[in-house]
């Protein structure tokens, strides 16, 4: 066999934001080396040796003869800089590609196979494409027990972990209700009893707002691994964005690829949430699994199963696990979008809120702290509860918001929504008897959230309120008056909230919703 011809090039760094992980060449040197567009090359650091995989795209005027131009955060990964001199070959055939194709095929992976298909994830040796495939062989196909251990290993052993010395506790929900922004009550409360929780959190996937984004509106949450153990270890608590800590880093470049779908397999959650939580040194934790129409455990009998897979996967690896199947047939709360529900965790954290918030939160937080030993078997919501309305919560959660570079005497009024503003009024008098979770998620996604902050659905109505006609019963909230119209058109559409008796469409069609700017 022949060796493979390396060749060496100058960095040059644009900061321009590249989403896909590509490098770009002068057509000159492209024919010197024999690259084709597309073809991946191994770029490494003649320093330390750091190598990693990129796609080439081949230009005549974006980059000098001589000069490869690399994104700001391929350069990072490698730890070159401008000037800095490179060698460049052709990437070697991927070996994952043919067991993606095996598990495509129905066959079981060994876990050599799994690790293998990870490492190549991470080390950018397969693209969107191949890790698409490998997302749908596991929506498709499925993983039993043995292989999702063997990915959430595989996903944990290829980044940092985080170790503490105190014995560490956390709440994940696996999603699928809007508005769930419990964990800016549980954090608090769990940190007030003095136990210490490390929060890290997603970005949305597919709801309007994940906890980081929520997080966000109030505080940073981008921070390194060093950092965000300095904040737990001064506050006893922090709520993070998990994709900047390196930790388990397989799962937000396939999170990433899920999201062009908009697929979250179930093998894939399983191993997403353990690899993240072992990463981050949690020993115990409450998994909140909603369960209902339009949730992704639509009945008891699935919720239970996936939780008995969940402690069993604990078990093996090392994490103590309580899981709560909750109510999950309406938003949690009245406010859905990163802003709305910042402003809506802090008035509850101040002055409390909608019950649906409360009540899960001190559930789930008592959990937490009776699998302590803190308190009783049976009395943690009575605790978190007595937590939460003596305001100790709340005076945790700004020490929380400090530490991670907020403004600590920050108030919901403070809290800025879209400038644009949609209404919808009830048609009839009656009892609203349904509130979409599907469609308010659509509905909040049109309008820009998560990426706009400020985009949202508030929800004057849910499920048992009694309404008159002309009352309020939605606002929906953009930043921008073409998304405010994407989302309103949208509206019109689903029938987000159902009252009793009311029309729910007419052929030929009319507008049934009264709706006002």
């Amino acid at each position: 066999m022949s060796k493979i011809k390396s060749s060496l090039l100058t960095v040059r760094v644009t900061k321009t934001l590249i989403e896909d992980n590509i490098s770009i060449m002068n057509l000159e040197d492209a024919k010197t080396m024999e690259f084709k567009e597309g073809d991946k090359i191994v770029l490494t650091n003649l320093k330390d040796g750091r190598k990693i995989i990129s796609n080439v795209v081949i230009s005549v005027d974006l980059v000098d003869k001589g000069y490869i131009l690399l994104p700001e955060n391929i350069s990072s990964i490698l730890g070159v800089k401008q000037g800095d001199n490179i060698s460049i070959q052709l990437a070697p055939y991927p070996s994952s590609i043919g067991l993606i194709k095996k598990k495509m095929r129905g066959e079981k992976l060994s876990h050599k196979d799994i690790s293998t298909i990870i490492k190549e994830i991470v080390s950018y040796e397969i693209g969107k494409p191949e890790i698409i495939a490998f997302a749908l062989a596991q929506e498709y196909i499925g993983m039993d027990l043995d292989e999702i251990e063997g990915l959430c290993k595989a996903m944990y052993e290829t980044g940092e972990f985080i170790e503490f010395n105190v014995p560490t506790y956390d709440k994940h929900s696996i999603g699928g209700v809007p508005g769930n922004k419990v964990s800016l009550l549980i954090v608090p409360i769990v940190a007030s009893a003095g136990l210490t929780i490390p929060k890290t959190s997603s970005r949305a996937i597919t709801s309007p707002s994940g906890t980081a984004d929520t997080m966000e509106v109030i505080a940073n949450v981008t921070f390194t691994s060093k950092e965000f153990k300095e904040i737990v270890e001064k506050v006893g608590g922090a709520i993070v964005w998990g994709g900047n800590l390196n930790l388990a880093p397989a799962d937000d470049i396939i999170i990433r690829a899920e999201k062009i779908l908009g697929i979250d397999p179930l093998p894939q959650m399983l191993a997403s949430i353990m690899s993240k939580k072992m990463a981050a040194g949690i020993k115990n934790m409450v998994l909140d699994i909603p369960v209902g129409k339009e949730t992704k455990m639509e009945s008891m009998e699935k919720g239970e199963e996936f939780a008995n897979m969940f402690i069993e996967l604990g078990k093996r690896v090392g994490i103590n696990v309580n899981a709560a199947l909750t109510y999950g047939e309406q938003p949690v709360g009245h406010a859905i979008g990163p802003a709305l529900e910042a402003w809506e965790a802090l008035e509850a954290l101040i002055n409390g809120g909608p019950a649906s918030l409360i009540e899960k939160s001190c559930s789930l937080a008592g959990i937490l702290l009776e699998m302590s030993g803190l308190v009783d078997y049976g009395k943690g919501y009575d605790v978190s509860k007595d937590i939460l309305e003596s305001r100790k919560a709340y005076n945790k959660m700004r020490e929380i918001i400090e530490a991670q570079g907020g403004d600590p005497n920050i108030k919901p009024d403070d809290i800025e929504f879209g400038k644009y503003k949609y209404t919808m009024y009830a048609p009839v008098d009656g009892y609203i008897t349904k509130v979409s979770n599907k469609a308010i998620n659509i509905i909040a996604r049109a309008a820009g959230a998560p990426k706009d902050k400020g985009a949202g659905v508030f929800l004057h109505g849910k499920r048992g309120y009694k309404v008159r006609k002309g009352d309020p019963i939605l606002d929906v909230y953009a930043e921008r008056s073409t998304k405010l119209q994407d989302a309103v058109s949208i509206l019109r559409s689903l029938n987000p909230i159902i009252i009793e008796g009311m029309l729910l469409k007419t052929i030929p069609g009319r507008e049934i919703y009264k709706l006002r700017p």
